[in-house]
């Protein structure tokens, strides 16, 4: 199946497996929680170009068409020049990014204040640059000729690369946006953030970047979630540039420029939620059905040769249904808007339920979903030990145990990344204390790392598998499938039943079961 062809150029694969614990138990469960006859299922999709080569959207060699138009938004606020090397790090980066663009690829840089200005090609002029030889140069002379001054507004910044990205005809459509502050002025904006992201949503990526000592790690990720992009942050002002160059190189590199997750219910299914969960947690929205449709439709975007995780959500009613047989409640589809590029999709993939009358069946949730909840878990229990920290003294002891709470739970998701990042909050490995000295944008730091999830890694080669493929799984089995019991505990918050080896709760309250923390 094809998305469209051009002749020879390499094909894109795109690759759909669905995993899930089939069983759902007929009866609720003691409390009457309706979660209980929730069906979560975990989508693996994947996007690979065949051959192993390095193409992009318009299905023409990396670098020689005009798949992207971006704009490169940086932060000009009179705190950039406090110190005023973070402004000299934002020139250079940025002038780096520029040096990247394909011949051929239409592009701005705007100011960013209490509200925005295009620096190249020049102000009051709401067009873009088309990149080669001579306009790269002009843009690079002027980004050193910025100065800082004013407030920080982002709301009129992402507004005004969306006027200019909304004439341009690219299938990648990207902003890069760093800020040093808080968006301390949004009361005063004629543009408030919310109203912008609601008008920018779907319109473009954006990519969210922070530097210095005082930027919001929230901010970051409110603004990257929803406008599909990723958030991220220098230690060293020094490290701008080369955070810069790999993130456009990362997106020369979009095989696809969207892909949609199309899934039809049967008869009686309702569909709750769809969320991205690995690489990081995004909400998606469905897009309006048409007359008379069954099925929905969920926007992804800017693919390259990856695989991301999406969690499904449904709900079914068992009355009048045979317990012990599988039966469909969606259907789940990838689709690929025509880019002009070849594209090989998947065939349509079932989501299953087999209604039980035993709770033990029904006990375990699909390793995905658990892994799911365990990084929700972590990063809640980093919130809480940052907000318990800016307490200072009376919060000392709630952002102990916090952390401790964060440290048990990343090391039994066996996230390296996740883990070292903790432990720089840590006073001594071991001790799950938070140390003395820490400044406010360690947490940020961290807070970011906690929104970052990963899948379960492979074991190595020859290392048997922990038991056969979970229920319904299409993928491969091993170290997702959950270790067996045949006993039972109950949470004693919030009803949660599940393996008697359980040392926290799996349910909503994350609670310690046994043993310490």
């Amino acid at each position: 199946m094809s998305a469209g062809s051009t002749g020879d150029a390499e094909e894109i694969e795109v690759t759909l497996a669905v995993g899930q614990n089939k069983e759902l138990p007929v009866t609720p469960g003691a409390t009457g929680r309706p979660r209980a006859r929730e069906m979560h299922a975990i989508l693996e999709i994947g996007v690979g170009v065949g051959g192993g080569g390095s193409r992009n959207a318009t299905g023409s060699a990396r670098g020689a068409g005009p798949a992207l138009a971006e704009v490169l938004i940086v932060d000009t606020s009179r705190s950039m020049l406090h110190p005023a090397a973070k402004l000299h790090a934002a020139k250079d980066a940025t002038a780096a990014a520029l040096r990247l663009l394909p011949e051929g690829t239409a592009f701005a840089v705007l100011s960013g204040r209490f509200d925005a200005s295009v620096v190249h090609p020049g102000p009051g002029q709401e067009v873009m640059a088309v990149a080669g030889p001579a306009e790269r140069a002009a843009a690079e002379r002027a980004v050193r000729l910025l100065d800082a001054d004013g407030g920080t507004a982002i709301g009129h910044w992402l507004d005004l690369a969306r006027r200019l990205l909304s004439k341009q005809a690219a299938p990648v459509k990207h902003v890069l946006l760093l800020t040093d502050g808080r968006n301390e002025h949004d009361h005063r904006a004629g543009m408030p953030l919310d109203t912008a992201l609601e008008a920018c949503d779907g319109r473009f990526v954006c990519d969210a970047w922070g530097i210095g000592d005082d930027w919001d790690a929230d901010l970051l990720l409110r603004i990257t979630r929803r406008l599909h992009g990723r958030a991220g942050a220098v230690r060293r002002e020094s490290e701008l540039t080369a955070a810069y160059e790999e993130l456009t190189n990362s997106l020369l590199g979009t095989a696809v420029p969207e892909l949609r997750i199309r899934i039809t219910p049967a008869p009686g299914t309702v569909i709750r939620q769809v969320k991205q969960v690995v690489p990081s947690e995004r909400e998606l929205h469905a897009l309006d059905a048409g007359p008379g449709e069954r099925g929905a439709e969920y926007v992804t975007r800017a693919w390259g040769e990856e695989t991301r995780h999406f969690q499904v959500v449904l709900t079914a009613d068992p009355t009048g249904r045979d317990t012990g047989e599988d039966l469909q409640l969606a259907a789940v589809e990838a689709v690929v808007p025509d880019s002009g590029h070849p594209v090989r999709l998947p065939a349509p993939r079932p989501v299953l339920v087999r209604w039980t009358d035993n709770p033990l069946d029904a006990s375990q949730p699909h390793p995905g979903v658990r892994r799911h909840e365990l990084y929700q878990q972590t990063s809640a229990a980093v919130a809480r030990a940052y907000r318990a920290w800016l307490r200072r003294a009376e919060g000392g002891a709630e952002a102990d145990r916090a952390l401790a709470r964060a440290l048990s739970l990343a090391a039994e998701l066996d996230d390296a990344q996740l883990l070292a990042a903790l432990r720089r909050i840590e006073a001594v490995p071991g001790t799950g204390r938070v140390r003395d000295g820490l400044k406010d944008v360690d947490w940020q730091h961290l807070i970011l790392s906690s929104a970052m999830t990963t899948p379960p890694q492979p074991p190595p080669a020859g290392t048997p598998s922990a038991g056969p493929p979970s229920a319904g799984a299409e993928g491969p089995p091993g170290p997702l499938e959950p270790a067996g019991s045949d006993d039972l505990v109950e949470c004693p918050d919030c009803a949660w039943l599940g393996p008697a080896d359980s040392v926290y709760c799996g349910g909503e309250c994350g609670r310690l079961l046994r043993g310490t923390a």
